[in-house]
């Protein structure tokens, strides 16, 4: 007996797996992934990021936020708990920078937003709160894997796919990174996963003097559409930062 020939709907399902298997794909390497024909890929594809199923960023591929909303990362005392006890801090960020500002914490090695407010004049952007997005090429994942061993090890094992042509791409490279991010306790996204797309993160610490020396819980950055602007921000992303990790012991 010939088994019945894919539909659509099982060919979309193929990308969608093969999206969910790849840490970012592109055109060309899901068509060959799945065996299909470019034409026939770009067309499906098309589809999928109209419900938001998938999403492009750059040339490449990601599953979508309906996957995310699907999906959700699971209930969490901890996360309620930051999210809680965070959001006004990311509410001051905002109001002393009038920039995207974003709240994350890692999940999976990935980082997942749990806030996110945006700006007067919002940069186009793929973090979607609840949404994750791969920690080596975003800020606030990059502050928090400097202060994560175990986690940092997980990403530098996997593919690190270029996003952008800053991408960091090796392990030995987001060894150096994260090393001057302990050293100067904040992070720079240099459009490493967006074009055009920079930002400054620091890592929250839950304990007393902000401070932290281990494992960073959280993190807040804040974005800017030129690297120009980031040494204005920095400062204030690591002050409310720190206060924010005092806010966090002082709520245990």
């Amino acid at each position: 007996m010939t088994s019945p020939r894919p539909s659509p709907v099982d060919r979309a399902f193929d990308i969608l797996r093969a999206t969910a298997a790849g840490n970012g794909l592109t055109l060309s390497e899901l068509a060959r992934e799945t065996g299909l024909a470019k034409s026939t890929t770009l067309r499906l594809l098309a589809a999928l990021e109209r419900n938001g199923a998938v999403t492009r960023i750059g040339q490449r591929y990601r599953l979508g936020p309906l996957v995310h909303e699907l999906d959700p990362i699971p209930a969490s005392p901890a996360y309620e708990r930051i999210r809680r006890v965070l959001t006004p801090f990311l509410a001051h960020l905002f109001e002393a920078t009038r920039a995207t500002v974003h709240l994350a914490t890692l999940h999976r090695d990935e980082v997942i937003y749990l806030n996110k407010l945006h700006g007067p004049r919002p940069i186009p952007s793929p973090s979607r709160i609840g949404g994750g997005l791969p920690a080596y090429c975003t800020g606030v994942g990059k502050a928090m894997l400097a202060f994560d061993e175990d986690a940092a090890e997980r990403v530098a094992l996997g593919p690190m796919v270029a996003w952008t042509d800053t991408t960091l791409t090796s392990a030995d490279a987001l060894a150096v990174e994260l090393a001057e991010i302990r050293r100067r306790r904040r992070a720079v996204d240099r459009a490493e996963l967006t074009p055009g797309l920079y930002c400054v993160a620091a890592p929250v610490f839950d304990d007393e003097d902000g401070t932290g020396g281990s494992r960073a819980v959280a993190a807040l950055s804040a974005s800017a559409g030129d690297s120009n602007a980031l040494a204005r921000l920095e400062p204030l992303v690591t002050r409310v930062a720190v206060a924010a990790g005092r806010a966090l012991a002082e709520d245990r």
